[in-house]
């Protein structure tokens, strides 16, 4: 960890907020001959994601891409603020914020390349995946071991587990 209050802070986190493609995904687009875009997600993200909103904590995208797949995902988990084709990241999130009730500095926010520097320069934690490049994991609180689209968001996640001490709750219906 880079900074001794990260625990703290993580603590005080009540939305996650998510970038898609080089953090859901490893990054690459793929693109049928039509022209339909297909993204690979990881199942470990998603459980994650979902023992996070069972922690209470609001799970929302922002991305600068807009998808019918990403779409779909984000449905398929029950995140309910999906805000795609975004330009200033960093507004968005401000706003964002504010329709949830909370301060930016109650969000963490993953995210992997320059235009995410807005948002993650507002946040309470700024996170970056291990492929990130080096600009961007040198400007963020914590950088995951794990790549984009390899299960990086859980590993943050399970991180946020630990900081609340809240792996009792989540394993309370898996034993």
């Amino acid at each position: 960890m880079n900074h001794p209050d990260l625990l703290t802070r993580l603590k005080l986190t009540q939305a996650l907020v998510l970038d898609v493609d080089g953090i859901l995904t490893d990054g690459r687009l793929h693109f049928t001959e039509q022209g339909e875009e297909h993204k690979i997600f990881h199942s470990r993200d998603g459980h994650g994601i979902k023992l996070a909103q069972k922690l209470g904590i609001e799970v929302a995208i922002i991305s600068g891409r807009a998808s019918p797949a990403l779409r779909h995902r984000a449905e398929n988990l029950g995140i309910q603020h999906c805000l795609i084709g975004i330009r200033d990241k960093g507004d968005a999130l401000e706003a964002l914020a504010k329709s949830l009730g909370i301060e930016t500095r109650q969000c963490a926010v993953m995210g992997d390349d320059i235009i995410d520097l807005p948002m993650l320069n507002r946040a309470g934690v700024s996170v970056t995946v291990a492929d990130a490049p080096a600009v961007i994991r040198a400007r963020v609180d914590w950088v995951t071991s794990l790549g984009g689209g390899q299960g990086a968001v859980r590993e943050f996640i399970d991180l946020l587990i630990d900081a609340r001490d809240a792996w009792s709750t989540v394993m309370a219906e898996h034993q």
